[in-house]
């Protein structure tokens, strides 16, 4: 083999693996930055790990604002069934959401989620979310969506927290489209093993 196609070749892998990485990404990215949120707390977003549910209940209350949002890309309806409630500091509640899958087809979603003011995420504790999984609805299939959560009351005593009244819980669904990740794979797979091949 020549030394100018030995450099094509290698040229070919390299960009080919960067094709693959670059699609692989693309599809880790909203798992991926929801981890990240979640370690860091950037963005507002809630550390749910290890959360038990808060047995200190105070007199002071909050505002608890609900928001939803879809990416453009799942054909599905979503809204929060309560616009806001008011809730005691350390109080359990429960909140729902509604999903409406209004494709001709099963569709499956998940949940990034975040707090605003961002300051307060760290005080704002879910107990049970569908956030936590993925979420398949059949055509036409309309779902509640539960969350279940409480604010500690340390957000009084954080002086660059102890002046917020209300807080804005906020969801945003992305399609998840595993059998597309598949054939995607086997795509660059196939293109990967022609190169080899080639040489």
């Amino acid at each position: 083999m020549s030394q100018r196609n030995k450099k094509n070749t290698k040229f070919a892998l390299i960009l080919v693996s960067f094709v693959a990485g670059m699609v692989g990404l693309s599809f880790a990215s909203v798992p991926l930055y929801q981890l990240f949120c979640q370690v860091t707390g950037y963005g507002g977003t809630l550390n749910t790990e290890g959360v038990v549910a808060s047995s200190n209940v105070s007199e002071r209350t909050i505002k608890i604002r609900f928001d939803a949002n879809i990416n453009p890309k799942l054909q599905w309806k979503f809204k929060p069934l309560q616009n806001e409630v008011t809730v005691k500091l350390g109080e359990q509640k429960l909140a729902f959401y509604e999903a409406k899958n209004i494709s001709n087809k099963a569709l499956t979603g998940q949940a990034i989620y975040n707090v605003t003011p961002y300051k307060a995420a760290q005080y704002f504790s879910k107990i049970d979310c569908f956030c936590f999984t993925e979420q398949t609805l059949a055509s036409g299939q309309v779902v509640p969506m539960p969350v279940q959560f409480y604010v500690d009351p340390e957000i009084l005593t954080d002086p660059n927290t102890k002046e917020i009244t209300a807080i804005t819980l906020s969801y945003t669904f992305y399609p998840l489209e595993s059998t597309d990740i598949e054939k995607k794979s086997k795509i660059n797979l196939s293109a990967r093993t022609k190169v080899l091949n080639s040489g």
